[in-house]
């Protein structure tokens, strides 16, 4: 059955930058092998994910690149701006309004504080869990 988590920001880190959670939790997939997408709203943050992967973790290298090159299917981590077509993996991070397209095992669902996402993220909780996935929440 797949699986739909999400990540509900809570912690003043997070709150501060809440694409240090995404980059957390690409993290944790590349240390578990897990080809990971993530799906940002819009090329600004697809850009801003790029460059904070870059200086996230300075013990450990994250291999990361925004979608659109050839070499897509030998990253670990894609970063997907909307309007690039890519190739499904069995993880993904989505910080899109709707729903992640697509065929997955398990998506990560980060959501900012702000009332305005937590009021999309239902909607999503809702079509997910009609599509039959597992939905669990967490607050970090």
């Amino acid at each position: 059955m797949p699986r739909a988590d999400f990540y509900l920001i809570d912690k003043p880190r997070f709150r501060e930058q809440p694409l240090l959670l995404v980059c957390e939790l690409a993290k944790r997939a590349h240390a578990a092998q897990q080809p990971t997408m993530v799906l940002a709203r819009d090329f600004a943050q697809a850009e801003a994910i790029d460059e904070l992967l870059w200086e996230f973790d300075p013990d450990g290298f994250i291999s990361h690149q925004l979608a659109g090159d050839d070499d897509d299917q030998f990253t670990a981590v894609l970063i997907v701006p909307p309007g690039i077509d890519t190739a499904d993996r069995p993880m993904l991070i989505n910080l899109r309004e709707d729903c992640a397209p697509g065929r997955y095992d398990r998506v990560l669902e980060v959501v900012a504080a702000d009332p305005a996402e937590r009021d999309g993220s239902r909607t999503r909780w809702t079509e997910y869990k009609r599509r039959g996935f597992e939905v669990n929440k967490f607050d970090m």
